[in-house]
C-alpha cells in the first residue's frame, strides 16, 4: 500500500499554516479581541452563512466523517433516515428554544438555569458540559490520529500534537471570529474529502446505478425498517425520535452552538442561520453515508478487516483513499487535511466555549465571593485567553491518555451522548412549566445522568455487522475470516437484559424523559410538601418558550388591569364616604 509522499505533506501543512494565518488577522484587526463580546461573540456582527457552517462543522467531527462512511459500509444505508429528524427538529430549536436564549443574552448558556431555578442547577448542568466536552475533546483529536497512523506512516504523536496546537494557537489569539472563519475553511475541505471519495469511485463504476446495485446484492440498501421494538438497533423510530433528541440536545441547549447564534445581532438572522445549517449538515451527512457504498462497491468480495488488512473498521476510509489514490500526488494528503479539518472544527468549537462556561460560571463568582467586586473588562479577556489555552493542553493530556487507556474511547464517546439528553430535559423543565423548581430540577439531573450511563455502560451485545466477503482475497487469509464467523454465532442476545438491547439512539430520549419526568414530580412534591402554589410566584416571561411566554404575559396584563380596577374602586368609595360624612 502507498505511504504518503512530499506532496501529500506539503498539502497538510499549508491547511494548518492557513488556519493559523486567521488567527493571526483577526488578533491584529478590528478590535484586536480586547473585548469579551469580541472574543467570545465576535461582536455579534456576524454574518449567517459562516455561522451556518461553523453549526454544522462544530458537530462534524473526524470521528462523524470516518465513522458515519463505515456505518453504511458495516451495517447498510438505512443510517441516512436520520436526516429527516434534522428537518423535523429544526423549526423546534428555532422557535422554541433560540428566542429564550436570544433574550436573555447571556454569554454562558447555563445563565438560564440559575434565572430559572437556582445557582446549583447551573452549576450543575455547566460541571456536567465542561466533562463532557472536555473528554469529548481528547477523543476528537485522538480517534483520527489513531486511524491515520496505521495508514499513513504519520505517527499519532504528530497527528495529535499538530491538531492540537494549532487548534489552541488560532482559537486562543483570533477569538470567536477567528473561529467561525476558519470553520468555513475547513468545512469545504470536508466536503472535498468525501467527495474525492465518490469521485473516485464513480470514476471506477462509471454510475451510481452499478454503486447501487453492488450495494443492493450485499443487502445494504435497505431503507424502510419500520420496526418498533426499540431494541432494533436502526429503524424509522430509532433513527428519527433518538436522532430528534441528540440533534436537540446539540442544536437547541448546547453552550457550544448557543454562542454562535449568539454572534448575529438578532433573532431572525440567527433562525436563519439554524436553517441554513440544515441542507449544509444534511448534504455531509448523506455524502458521507453514500461514501460507505462506494467503498463497499470496491471491497464487497475482500473486505479490509476480514482480511486483516486493517484492525479497525474505523480506518477504512483512509485506508481506501491510500488504497487508491495514493499514487497520485497530494490527493492523500488532501483528503487527510480535510479529517484535520473536522477535528480542527470541533475542538476550536470547544476551546471557545469552555473558556466562556469557565469565566462566567466558575471565576466570575469566585471572584465576587473572594474580592467583594466585579473584575475588569480587561482583565476578563485576558483571563479568559488564558483559559482557552489551559483547556487546548488539556485536550492534548486527554488525547495522550486515551492511547493508554483503550476503553476510555468508547465510554468519552457515550459520555458525549448520554449526558445530551439529560441537559436537554433540564432547560426543557425550566423552559416548558412552571412547576418545576431547583429541588426537581437537580435531582432530574442527577437521575437522568445516572440512568443513561447505568444503561449505556452495562456489559451488552455488540451489533450484528452484514455479510462480507474474502473470496476475491488471498486463500491464506481464510482462517481469520473463520475464526471471525465463529466468534460471531456465539452471540446471543437473549442472554443479555432487555433493557440493555435497546438501541443506543434511545440513550439521550432515556434521559431526556426521566430528567424531566422526575424533576416535574420532585418539584410538585416539594411544593405540596411546603404549601408554595404555582400562581404564588413570580416568573420573568421571557424564561419560558413562547407560547407559554404570552400566556403568562395575558396573565399579568389581566392580573395589572384587575388591581387597577379594584385601585379605582377603592379611590371612589373612599370619596363617596367622605363626601357622605362631610354632608
Amino acid at each position: 500500500m502507498a505511504i504518503f509522499g512530499v506532496w501529500d505533506y506539503v498539502v497538510i501543512a499549508i491547511v494548518l499554516l492557513i488556519s493559523s494565518f486567521i488567527g493571526i488577522y483577526y488578533r491584529f484587526t478590528g478590535g484586536k479581541q480586547k473585548t469579551m463580546q469580541e472574543y467570545l461573540l465576535a461582536d455579534k456582527n456576524m454574518s449567517i452563512t459562516p455561522v451556518a457552517f461553523s453549526l454544522m462543522a462544530s458537530f462534524m467531527s473526524a470521528i462523524t466523517i470516518l465513522g458515519v462512511s463505515s456505518e453504511n459500509y458495516t451495517y447498510g444505508f438505512q443510517f441516512i433516515i436520520i436526516n429527516i429528524s434534522y428537518g423535523i427538529f429544526t423549526p423546534v430549536a428555532a422557535y422554541l428554544y433560540l428566542p429564550v436564549f436570544f433574550k436573555l443574552q447571556a454569554t454562558s448558556a447555563y445563565e438560564y438555569l440559575e434565572l430559572r431555578f437556582g445557582k446549583t442547577s447551573r452549576l450543575a448542568a455547566s460541571l456536567s458540559y465542561t466533562l463532557q466536552m472536555t473528554l469529548y475533546m481528547g477523543i476528537v483529536v485522538y480517534a483520527p490520529a489513531l486511524a491515520l497512523e496505521a495508514l499513513t506512516g504519520m505517527t499519532k504523536e504528530i497527528a495529535i500534537l499538530s491538531i492540537g496546537l494549532v487548534c489552541t494557537f488560532y482559537s486562543t489569539i483570533g477569538g470567536m471570529k477567528a473561529v467561525l472563519i476558519t470553520d468555513v475553511f475547513q468545512s469545504m475541505l470536508m466536503f472535498v474529502s468525501v467527495f474525492s471519495v465518490i469521485g473516485y469511485e464513480l470514476k471506477e463504476r462509471g454510475s451510481f446505478s452499478e454503486i447501487w446495485r453492488i450495494a443492493e446484492s450485499g443487502n445494504r440498501t435497505e431503507l424502510l425498517n419500520f420496526d418498533p421494538d426499540p431494541t432494533v438497533r436502526h429503524s424509522w423510530f430509532s433513527l428519527i425520535i433518538g436522532g430528534g433528541v441528540t440533534f436537540l440536545s446539540l442544536y437547541a441547549v448546547n453552550q457550544t452552538q448557543v454562542q454562535r447564534y449568539l454572534t448575529i445581532k438578532d433573532l431572525k438572522r440567527a433562525q436563519m442561520a439554524l436553517w441554513w445549517n440544515w441542507p449544509i449538515l444534511t448534504t455531509l451527512s448523506i455524502s458521507t453515508s453514500f461514501s460507505g457504498l462506494c467503498i463497499y462497491s470496491r471491497y464487497f468480495n475482500c473486505d479490509p478487516v476480514t482480511a486483516g488488512r486493517i484492525n479497525s473498521i474505523d480506518q477504512l476510509m483512509p485506508y481506501y483513499v491510500v488504497d487508491t489514490m495514493g499514487a497520485i500526488p497530494g490527493l492523500s494528503g488532501l483528503f487527510v487535511a480535510g479529517i484535520f479539518c473536522a477535528s480542527l472544527s470541533t475542538v476550536s468549537a470547544a476551546l471557545n466555549s469552555l473558556a466562556a462556561v469557565t469565566v462566567e460560571d466558575y471565576y466570575k463568582p469566585l471572584h465576587r465571593l473572594i474580592f467583594k467586586r466585579n473584575m475588569s473588562l480587561n482583565a476578563v479577556s485576558l483571563r479568559t485567553k488564558i483559559i482557552a489555552l489551559i483547556y487546548g493542553f488539556v485536550c492534548l493530556g486527554v488525547a495522550f491518555l486515551a492511547q493508554l487507556l483503550g476503553g476510555v474511547l468508547q465510554a468519552a464517546l457515550t459520555i458525549f451522548g448520554v449526558v445530551g439528553g439529560p441537559l436537554l430535559g433540564l432547560f426543557s423543565l425550566g423552559m416548558f412549566t412552571l412547576t418545576a423548581n431547583e429541588q426537581g430540577s437537580v435531582t432530574g439531573l442527577i437521575c437522568g445522568v445516572s440512568v443513561s450511563l447505568w444503561i449505556a455502560f452495562a456489559p451488552k451485545p455488540g451489533p450484528q455487522a452484514l455479510p462480507t466477503s474474502i473470496e476475491g482475497c488471498d486463500s491464506s487469509n481464510s482462517s481469520h475470516f473463520i475464526e471471525n464467523i465463529a466468534k460471531s454465532l456465539n452471540i446471543n442476545d437473549d442472554d443479555y437484559f432487555w433493557l440493555y438491547r435497546v438501541s443506543y439512539l434511545y440513550n439521550g430520549v432515556i434521559g431526556l424523559l426521566i430528567t424531566f419526568i422526575v424533576g416535574y414530580l420532585v418539584s410538585f412534591g416539594t411544593r405540596k410538601l411546603f404549601g408554595k402554589r404555582v400562581d404564588d410566584e413570580h416568573y420573568d416571561p421571557s424564561l419560558f418558550i413562547p407560547p407559554l411566554e404570552k400566556r403568562l404575559r395575558r396573565k399579568m396584563k389581566i392580573s395589572m388591569q384587575l388591581t387597577d380596577f379594584n385601585s379605582v374602586k377603592i379611590r371612589g368609595s373612599t370619596n363617596i364616604s367622605a363626601s357622605y360624612t362631610a354632608g
